[in-house]
């Protein structure tokens, strides 16, 4: 990818950038980011040790997982192309006191060639099927991490069951997404992700899925990667 072109699709930016004001309402539109936080944070604490370490929230919107890594002690960077969601997660951090916690609009593949390896964590959850170039994403979180460091992502599998539960089921049966939120063609499968990883320096450590229940309402993690998904992987020491 050269260096004058970025890595976003303006139709993705302005899609979150109108729902921007909404991000912070936990029974909005972002309901579902609010109640997978605490099962992807838990999971990410469980792997790599948060506090007082540097971590870069790549794609990070309004900042629910940002904010919340900060909460748990560490020095957290939150990154995003999207400007109305970046001032959002800026006022809600000066609301709620939170410190340790920056936010700054730079592209990853920028911010990767300006830090090269200074981060101990990297996490980009929930952006690579709204990208352009998954792979280049990939790279550059690669390129951010310290020698030792984890690198986790989270995205949504591409196969006839992610289509029906992740579109048809969340969408526009169960309204637990606005309409329009995801786009089949930009699914990754499991497969594809870990090829990128390793084409990038990385080392899978595991994946994980995962389920909802819309009857309970509840979510959790298992080894079922078939819908939602999550890779941790590591750079080698």
């Amino acid at each position: 990818m050269s260096q004058t072109t970025v890595n976003a699709d303006p139709q993705e930016l302005a899609k979150f950038g109108d729902l921007a004001h909404r991000w912070w309402d936990p029974e909005g539109e972002f309901r579902p980011l609010h109640q997978i936080n605490p099962l992807r944070l838990d999971w990410i604490a469980s792997l790599a040790a948060l506090p007082g370490q540097d971590v870069v929230d790549v794609g990070c919107g309004g900042g629910i997982l940002a904010e919340s890594m900060a909460r748990r002690g560490a020095k957290v960077l939150g990154i995003d192309l999207s400007t109305k969601p970046l001032k959002v997660a800026q006022l809600h951090a000066m609301e709620a006191g939170v410190e340790s916690l920056t936010y700054r609009e730079v592209a990853v593949e920028q911010l990767a060639a300006e830090r090269p390896a200074s981060f101990d964590v990297v996490t980009c959850m929930e952006m690579l099927e709204h990208v352009p170039e998954p792979a280049s994403v990939v790279q550059a979180c690669a390129q951010l991490v310290k020698p030792g460091g984890w690198v986790f992502f989270s995205t949504l599998n591409r196969n006839p069951k992610s289509f029906l539960f992740a579109i048809v089921g969340a969408e526009h049966v169960l309204g637990l997404l606005p309409k329009g939120t995801h786009e089949y063609a930009r699914f990754i499968r499991p497969s594809e992700l870990a090829r990128f990883a390793r084409d990038a320096g990385l080392e899978i450590d595991q994946f994980k899925g995962m389920e909802y229940n819309p009857l309970t309402k509840r979510y959790w993690l298992s080894a079922n990667t078939d819908v939602n998904y999550l890779v941790a992987c590591r750079w080698p020491a």
